[in-house]
């Protein structure tokens, strides 16, 4: 249904104003409270105070002991009013939840809104001001309305397998989620009822049997949109559809909109019932959310007035020391209840993130000591100004602050709100602070006031490696740069894989997460996706992360996770330096991309062809011998990939200008990691090519 917009501060003002002149609300002689909920004319209470059958509202005198007056709506026990709104034409319903139980599938018809007993409905539900929730565990639903074509618009599941109270209560219901699925409701016409199904699989029922508060059940109902995107209520309404052992009387609300009557405008303006009576009102026509013309016609009070246009004398212009008194009170007010809702929210998502912080770290004293308030971290950054952005990423935004003891920190914000961010935040938080190395960039705390956790690091002047090495100019970093930086990042992933309290595999490993300080010495940064592996297993089989052109193929076809994944990133990290090509985006005029060409090249003893002028010139036989480390670490096998430690050491043989003990450390990687029948001679430049088309046609079907 489409309703005319007005400012935020208007609507404030109009509704505050509205309620001081309440005395002239409704029709002479008829009710117009019931507790403290206003009955505005259309709406009434007995015969020849409300405009037909659909306007009439029930106030149940005697509701029970420590229960307050309620407004229903059409007849005793129909859907409770908790808000009419003239000015909006709309009345806010506590929502019915229907359950249903396992066995139960055949199609239920559930009525949304109530009917008027004449054949026609008061009442439409608003696709963009409601939501369909179906909440449970276990379960695939189906909804129905006869206006989408006989097709389900909403189709979803929710699983709980695996996963405790808490978990289920504070994950959201966005896609297929845990205990909760949402959808949108679907446009056109004026949807009073639809049609649902529930189904439990075998196999789901069997997973569940262990959540007593989930067993054998599931709800359905609409919500208010806004109210329902409020993550707090999400929770609430959560804890309350799913009893987790205990009872609750959340108010859950949804919002039916009404027209005074059919027809438009020019067509009720004849008729001697045209519902705009008041002086100073005036008629809009309202039309179908889908644009299928006018469906009927609600009235209004003209500008600089107020009140209720349905009723003589109703629409009134407030006194100017009313309307003073008014802006002042409804600024004071809505500041107040900003701040109250803000200070509620943050309370929220500390207690959720603390709790997720506290279950990955072992120390749970590094938890305390590592949090910063949010209020600290505005004040930090000019409440978070855009000057202060330093740059993104796949996980979040950068920004720059200051903080109260004159530190200079980058602070990431994540640019999604969904699961996998806080979780990639909190596992960050995990990661860093169980390590200690000069060449990892520094955690200092996080703030879990916010719904993803904000990240506070050690401020990293010079930018990433990325940006120094593509430059739009012939020169870039120089050689000895560029070889002492491949050191540093190979010591870093060594310490990394080898040298702290778990091994640690990075999984992004690109030039754009090696941030350089002033003097141009690497830092490994963005741990959002690491894993940590312990030392009695030699990898875990998980989802598939990283970049594309970067990725282990290994790791994309088996999807288990070992080091040797970093190694393999690594390896394309030094053909980027050596080349100063993007595996992202490079194409050889062959039609094969970065780590192909250049594995071509070196076996047809052809690298120069692919070499980076500046390269050549600065350094080419020392490139020649980087080269072939990059061809080991680029093996289709994992197993046949040297270690980082021996990689290092290759390096430091390099850096320290001899040859010898830089051929001597190699073969050592290579005894070591048993490279016998190697497609790659490191001590040649005439190696056998080795084909990467799967590398190629795993990585590009992936997503950055």
């Amino acid at each position: 249904m489409r309703t005319l917009p007005l400012p935020v501060t208007t609507l404030l003002l109009l509704q505050l104003a509205a309620a001081a002149a309440a005395a002239n609300i409704t029709l002479p002689g008829c009710q117009s409270k019931c507790g403290d909920l206003d009955i505005p004319y259309p709406f009434g209470t007995t015969a020849g105070c409300y405009r037909r059958p659909g306007f009439k509202v029930i106030c149940d005198p005697n509701p029970g002991a420590g229960v307050a007056q309620r407004l229903m709506l059409g007849r005793y026990h129909g859907p409770v009013a908790l808000e009419i709104s003239v000015l909006n034409s709309t009345v806010r319903i506590r929502t019915d939840k229907w359950h249903f139980n396992v066995g139960n599938t055949s199609m239920v018809r559930l009525a949304v809104v109530p009917g008027d007993g004449g054949g026609r409905h008061t009442y439409m539900m608003n696709p963009e001001r409601n939501r369909l929730v179906h909440a449970g565990c276990g379960f695939r639903a189906s909804s129905w309305t006869s206006i989408a074509g006989g097709r389900p618009f909403s189709t979803c599941s929710s699983s709980c397998r695996n996963d405790d109270a808490r978990k289920i209560r504070s994950r959201r219901c966005d896609g297929n989620g845990t205990g909760c699925c949402e959808a949108r409701i679907p446009r056109g016409g004026r949807l009073s009822s639809f049609l649902t199904r529930f189904e439990w699989p075998a196999a789901e029922q069997s997973a569940s049997q262990w959540s007593p508060w989930t067993i054998n059940s599931a709800t359905v109902f609409a919500v208010e949109t806004e109210w329902w995107h409020d993550g707090t209520n999400v929770y609430t309404a959560k804890e309350d559809v799913l009893a987790f052992g205990k009872a609750s009387s959340i108010v859950i609300p949804a919002v039916l909109d009404w027209v005074f009557d059919n027809g438009t405008c020019a067509e009720a303006a004849k008729r001697s019932d045209f519902g705009c009576v008041s002086k100073h009102s005036e008629c809009v026509d309202v039309g179908s959310i889908d644009g299928g013309g006018a469906i009927g016609y609600v009235c209004r009070c003209g500008n600089g007035y107020q009140g209720n246009p349905y009723v003589g004398g109703g629409c009134n212009r407030p006194s100017r020391r009313f309307h003073l008194s008014a802006v002042l009170g409804t600024i004071f007010a809505s500041k107040r209840l900003k701040v109250r809702k803000a200070k509620k929210m943050r309370q929220s998502f500390f207690k959720q993130n603390r709790g997720l912080l506290l279950q990955q770290l072992v120390d749970k004293d590094i938890a305390e000591r590592m949090i910063f308030s949010l209020e600290e971290l505005e004040k930090a950054t000019g409440k978070f100004d855009k000057a202060r952005i330093l740059g993104g990423g796949g996980h979040g935004t950068v920004y720059k602050g200051i903080l109260s003891d004159q530190r200079v920190v980058a602070i990431k914000m994540s640019k999604l709100v969904a699961p996998r961010e806080i979780d990639g935040f909190i596992n960050e938080v995990a990661i860093l602070s169980q390590t200690n190395h000069r060449g990892v960039v520094k955690l200092f705390g996080c703030c879990l006031e916010t719904e993803v956790p904000l990240l506070v690091y050690e401020f990293i002047s010079n930018g990433t490696l990325h940006a120094h090495l593509h430059v739009d100019s012939p020169m870039s970093l120089p050689w000895e740069d560029r070889l002492r930086i491949a050191f540093e990042v190979a010591s870093s992933l060594a310490y990394l894989h080898s040298s702290a309290s778990i091994s640690i595999v990075h999984r992004d490993i690109k030039t754009s997460n090696i941030l350089l300080d002033d003097h141009l010495t690497a830092k490994v940064s963005d741990f959002g996706a690491s894993r940590g592996i312990t030392i009695d297993k030699s990898g875990v089989t998980t989802a598939i992360q990283g970049t594309y052109g970067y990725l282990d193929p290994e790791y994309c076809y088996t999807r288990r996770l070992t080091e040797k994944s970093d190694v393999y990133s690594y390896g394309v990290m030094l053909v980027e330096l050596l080349t100063r090509k993007k595996p992202t985006v490079f194409m050889s005029p062959d039609g094969v991309a970065l780590v192909e060409h250049f594995i071509q090249l070196l076996s047809e003893d052809r690298l120069s062809e692919v070499l980076d002028a500046q390269v050549i010139k600065e350094g080419e036989e020392e490139a020649k011998q980087v080269a072939a480390i990059a061809a080991l670490c680029l093996q289709m096998k994992g197993v046949d990939r040297p270690t980082m430690q021996h990689v290092e050491m290759g390096l430091r043989g390099i850096k320290s200008s001899n040859t010898n003990k830089f051929q001597s450390n190699l073969q050592i990687g290579l005894r070591t990691t048993t490279l016998e029948g190697s497609d790659v001679d490191v001590g040649k430049n005439n190696s056998r090519r080795i084909s990467m088309e799967r590398e190629i046609l795993l990585s590009t079907t992936l997503p950055r």
